[in-house]
């Protein structure tokens, strides 16, 4: 499976790292992180390839590079804009934009609290088009006890969307 991970500048950028963290070893990573994000740390056994927001020439920037999944995790509210009104100016955005002519699963994390009505039109513009829409929000069923833990439910959520295997929590029943 080859998945890329955006990393924009919003507050949560651990949900990415950690996102990509927890993945089988045997997906493909390919890592953009916007100016504003936290600097990434390296991860030790992740084949990762990572890329400059600003190169929209890249091969992931093209409908030819097949991708199973992308993921942006914080998306920041402007990240978010740009997607729901077809700008693609940098290469998050363009890997959104062909995501979506491309009709390829994209799960874009909005971190902000609360949401404005701008932002909640946006959200509803893109469900619509069939990009999964999934804000890390706590899941107290989960019988979380630690912050680690409500964390693995998060991306457990995350990897069920794009149809990634795990053992991140305890399934309902179970």
């Amino acid at each position: 499976m080859r998945v890329v991970v955006a990393i924009t500048g919003a507050s949560g950028v651990r949900l990415g790292e950690k996102f990509i963290e927890y993945l089988p070893k045997e997906v493909e990573v390919h890592l953009i992180t916007t100016k504003n994000a936290s600097i990434v740390r390296e991860f030790e056994d992740k084949k990762i390839e990572k890329y400059q927001n600003s190169n929209i020439a890249s091969k992931i920037a093209s409908g030819s590079f097949l991708v199973d999944a992308t993921a942006i995790i914080p998306c920041s509210m402007n990240t978010l804009a740009k997607i729901a009104n077809g700008i693609a100016d940098n290469l998050v955005t363009r890997v959104a934009s062909v995501a979506i002519k491309e009709q390829r699963r994209l799960l874009i994390a909005p971190r902000e609290m609360p949401f404005s009505a701008i932002a909640l039109e946006n959200m509803l513009k893109l469900s619509k088009l069939n990009i999964i829409v999934s804000p890390p929000i706590l899941g107290y069923y989960s019988d979380s006890n630690s912050l680690e833990e409500m964390e693995r439910f998060i991306i457990g959520k995350w990897y069920d969307s794009l149809g990634i295997k795990h053992n991140l929590f305890k399934r309902w029943g179970e």
